[in-house]
């Protein structure tokens, strides 16, 4: 097997399901330690990070990944075991294989090759990886680095995050840039009691009803030359006691805002809560801001070189996307950094028999070297 096909293999076979990074970054950390990186291991909480780095002064280029994987769900699913690559019609399958065990092997191998090749390099290259991507809460990872970052000085110039950016082929999608989640819980409080006596109690899901009406035809903004309008969704509602005769006292739902640069936080926050004042509500809504939106705009370094690297190395124009949810390069942009993500084929993420093509894998080194080679 190829030097990455091997990496990837060898990670794919550690069951790093989020938090547990499963061994992963020793594994890396000890080979790029060998290829003449600086390595330091960043533990927060129960969260494993890494940062590796090559070079002096600046500027700094690095490549952003992370090692742990979402659960694989039932394993009798897999048509192989997922934690135990497997190789069927020119693709590698097993979770994690496309997000994204396979883009962080590709990365370690394309930081070898440049520094191999370039041992005098100016600036600096590096690796960082968190494993709590796919966590629900990101506390100890990507966010706790980049202010351990600022605390100490450490600046990071360009980022190429390598998250599965590609739609039908490698390189045929990059994100430039990403909207912002803004998530909340809303508890809406009526009066339980019978539901053959209504006058005496107060249902909360009648009283919302209106109100969610209101806010899901909202015209929250009109989005811009480079993000859709913003979007409201209601992921989650729930109330009742189970028994068919018995008004619910209580209403929680879960609520997310998926905003552009056209919006900000504060104002989506202030006027969802005035639409539910309005409907005289009993309420409460805890909020929840995971991500602001951020966009690496056109004639940015980073971003005019990931798109002439892929129309050289992969015969494409790439789509220059903002869609799609988040990613932890939501956490290095408003460091100053520019941030491009790039990586395999999305098709399979997160699903049964999760898969990347072997050929599309074996190219992606190539891909990030040459990203390497044009800003340094």
């Amino acid at each position: 097997m190829s030097d990455v096909l091997d990496l990837t293999c060898e990670l794919i076979r550690r069951r790093s399901v989020t938090p547990d990074d499963a061994g992963c970054q020793a594994l890396l950390g000890e080979r790029l330690a060998r290829a003449g990186f600086a390595v330091r291991h960043l533990r927060h909480g129960a969260v494993d990070n890494l940062w590796a780095t090559h070079g002096q002064g600046g500027p700094t280029l690095a490549f952003l990944g992370h090692t742990d994987v979402v659960p694989s769900g039932p394993e009798a699913a897999w048509r192989s075991p997922p934690f135990e690559p497997s190789i069927r019609d020119g693709r590698l399958y097993g979770r994690g294989a496309a997000d994204m065990k396979g883009s962080v092997a590709a990365m370690a191998v394309a930081l070898e090759r440049f520094v191999a090749a370039n041992p005098g390099h100016p600036g600096r290259v590096g690796l960082l990886l968190t494993s709590d991507e796919e966590g629900p809460d990101n506390l100890d990872g990507i966010r706790k680095v980049m202010a351990q970052f600022k605390a100490e000085g450490e600046r990071i110039d360009w980022c190429v995050v390598g998250e599965p950016s590609s739609r039908a082929r490698l390189g045929d999608l990059i994100r430039v840039g990403r909207r912002g989640s803004l998530s909340g819980t809303l508890t809406v409080r009526g009066v339980q009691g019978h539901v053959a006596y209504p006058e005496k109690a107060l249902n909360p899901i009648h009283a919302f009803a209106p109100a969610l009406a209101e806010l899901a035809a909202e015209r929250w903004d009109e989005g811009n030359g480079d993000f859709p309008p913003t979007s409201f969704q209601v992921s989650n509602l729930n109330a009742g006691t189970g028994a068919n005769n018995v008004i619910p006292g209580e209403l929680v739902a879960l609520v997310n805002f998926r905003y552009c640069t056209a919006s900000r936080a504060d104002d989506l926050r202030a006027r969802a809560e005035a639409i539910l004042r309005r409907h005289g509500l009993d309420f409460s809504l805890d909020w929840n801001l995971s991500g602001e939106p951020f966009l690496t705009p056109p004639g940015g370094v980073l971003r005019d070189a990931v798109v002439a690297v892929c129309r050289e190395l992969c015969g494409t124009e790439p789509e220059q996307s903002t869609g799609g949810g988040t990613s932890d390069g939501r956490f290095v942009a408003p460091t100053g950094a520019e941030v491009v993500e790039l990586g395999p084929v999305n098709a399979t993420i997160h699903k049964v028999d999760e898969c990347v093509e072997v050929a599309d894998l074996e190219r992606l080194p190539m891909l990030y070297q040459a990203i390497c080679a044009r800003l340094l």
